[in-house]
């Protein structure tokens, strides 16, 4: 029988799969046997002919536990599923003994299981399968994984408690993630201060990382779904900073950052050709990540080809910039399996920040 533990978060984008991994990585150290599960996946892709949460497919790939993979997201919520269990296609009762099923089989399997949960604790309510819900029904022991901060991250954590209360799921532990390092110690012992007449441990996870708070060439590629041109060894790179090329060339080269994608339209052939031209220059190359060529208007045919020509890595999106910056804005980098350089940054600094035996005391 599996020590489990549940991965819970205040919000989208707090570090849920990153500590999932995190705990993955260190459970194996201890543990012969470790496996992963995700009950609800809303965010699927493809993995052969079985449509699963992304969230699933990474961690199968990452440790090797594809032989487990269709048992890693028993409930996947694809596009029409939640008409579709509206319109009485499926049963709340159904879908939970699914879940039921797959933990009973990878109970039995591992030493230790790690259960993720999605999103904010209420993800899931409108199938009548919250987070909190799924936390209790598995008997599973919690850890809301939270955004740093003080007032905010006190009140986003009460705000999920009461959902964890009411379901009767057992919170144990807040876990605070993307922590300024200097920071850390004082805001640690004040959130710790938050939660009076409540059996909780306020504790440290990652210090704010640009590496993992930044996306990569491959997951904007992945973001538009469309591919990359050039330099096939651009796509791990990571974005520092996103540009917007829309003044004059001389001032775009002078305005370049470590790490800048340059976000231009197809008609800035000066411009293009500069950049494409930059990229071969060492001292040049290391701002340069890439390219995203917007607009419906072709590029000259000279243009074309010095860009082609120079290997320099770009994505070709037919839509304004407008629409393109505003997408890459708002978007937040999700790992996936192509982002080794986080991957391994991850294992590597989970044993340094991540206090493992603290979160299996809990158990």
């Amino acid at each position: 029988m599996a020590r489990k533990i549940f991965i819970a978060a205040t919000s989208q984008n707090c570090g849920k799969t990153t500590m999932s991994v995190s705990l993955m990585h260190l459970a194996r150290l201890k543990y012969k046997r470790v496996g992963f599960i995700k009950p609800i996946g809303p965010k699927y892709e493809m993995y052969g002919d079985l449509m699963l949460d992304m969230d699933a497919i990474l961690v199968a790939k990452t440790f090797g536990l594809e032989e487990d993979i269709a048992l890693m997201n028993p409930v996947t919520m694809h596009k029409s599923f939640t008409r579709d269990f509206l319109d009485g296609k499926s049963t709340c009762m159904e879908l939970k003994q699914k879940i039921i099923d797959a933990v009973e089989i990878l109970d039995k399997k591992y030493d230790f299981l790690v259960i993720e949960g999605a999103g904010h604790a209420g993800v899931g309510s409108v199938i009548g399968l919250n987070n909190a819900c799924v936390a209790h029904t598995l008997d599973a022991p919690v850890i809301i994984v939270a955004e740093s901060g003080i007032g905010n991250t006190i009140d986003q954590v009460h705000l999920n408690l009461a959902l964890f209360e009411k379901e009767e799921a057992k919170v144990k532990m807040i876990l605070v993630n993307k922590i300024y390092a200097d920071k850390r110690d004082w805001m640690l012992k004040l959130l710790n201060k938050g939660f009076p007449g409540r059996d909780l441990e306020v504790v440290g996870g990652f210090n704010y990382s640009p590496i993992l708070a930044n996306p990569t060439l491959g997951y904007i590629s992945k973001l538009f779904k469309l591919p990359i041109h050039g330099d096939p060894g651009g796509r791990q790179r990571i974005i520092l900073n996103i540009q917007l090329g829309a003044a004059s060339s001389q001032r775009v080269v002078d305005m370049l950052k470590e790490s800048s994608l340059v976000v231009l339209t197809s008609s800035r052939d000066e411009l293009i050709v500069t950049l494409s031209s930059l990229y071969h220059i060492p001292a040049y190359r290391k701002n340069i990540v890439g390219l995203i060529v917007a607009g419906q208007a072709a590029t000259s045919a000279i243009t074309q080809q010095i860009l082609d020509d120079s290997n320099i890595p770009y994505i070709r999106v037919h839509d304004s910039t407008a629409n393109i910056f505003t997408t890459l804005m708002e978007d937040v980098a999700k790992i996936s399996i192509e982002d080794q350089e986080k991957i391994n940054w991850i294992t590597a600094n989970a044993e340094k920040e991540i206090d493992f035996e603290a979160i299996d005391a809990l158990l």
